[in-house]
């Protein structure tokens, strides 16, 4: 038999309490309740605060969120950004990562992404005893092998370090000027290639235009960041171009 208030021929436990009369299905904006921050799936409720019974549990809104897949078609804005980022990020303000602190409870790290007019990628390390730099395998197509740079800091004495030949895409191949052995640190910058299938590709610094969307390359190679879709100027401008700037 049915539990009290169940309907006829119900095998379900618990009480069946029926919807009120006029039952409204109208979306409500969410944020009130209990914060989550667990990554669960989104969903969305139908009653807002005023509205929902006394006697019930509070529910919960989503501060955190997983998605599978998304699909932004017009604009997407982030104050802060925490994670791996691959483009280029460019806009009214500067892009930092933001991460707790490693060793002191309570406190975080913030950095600012480096910015320049290249998409730029670099190795570092130390070497001892040789004179070779062995560049990583997935850089050959990757990047522009004209764009190499090398930086050396000898360690421990004065060698006179001289890079000899880059083989691109290869090996730097380093010589001491001095003829002494080779003990130094490396830092080899170069610029990636904007579209690897296309070499004739490059990245406009500088154009005309309002928006992001005013860019007059191939904005799918980007992924616009920095950009606040609700302020059309930047901080260092007044919104009334009367008015004084307030940084």
């Amino acid at each position: 038999m049915p539990a009290p208030g169940q309907p006829e021929n119900a095998s379900f436990p618990g009480e069946f309490i029926p919807a009120a009369s006029g039952k409204k299905c109208d979306k409500v904006g969410g944020g009130w309740g209990i914060p989550m921050t667990d990554p669960e799936y989104i969903w969305y409720g139908n009653m807002d605060q005023s509205t929902y019974p006394v006697d019930a549990c509070r529910p919960y809104y989503h501060r955190s969120a997983q998605i599978d897949n998304i699909q932004i078609n017009v604009q997407a804005s982030a104050p802060i950004f925490n994670g791996n980022l691959n483009g280029v990020a460019s806009g009214n303000k500067v892009l930092p990562f933001d991460i707790p602190h490693v060793t002191q409870k309570g406190k975080r790290i913030r950095h600012i992404i480096a910015e320049g007019p290249e998409a730029g990628i670099y190795v570092r390390g130390k070497i001892k005893d040789t004179n070779v730099i062995e560049l990583p395998e997935y850089w050959d197509g990757l990047i522009d092998p004209e764009t190499i740079t090398v930086t050396l800091t000898q360690i421990g004495y004065s060698q006179d370090l001289i890079v000899d030949k880059i083989d691109l895409d290869k090996n730097i191949i380093i010589r001491s000027g001095s003829g002494t052995n080779i003990h130094c640190y490396y830092e080899i910058w170069a610029s990636r290639w904007i579209n690897p299938m296309n070499h004739d590709e490059k990245l406009i610094v500088v154009y005309n235009g309002e928006t992001p969307d005013d860019y007059p390359g191939d904005n799918k190679q980007f992924l616009i960041g920095g950009w606040d879709y609700d302020r059309r100027n930047p901080y260092w401008e007044p919104l009334d171009k009367t008015s004084s700037v307030v940084l």
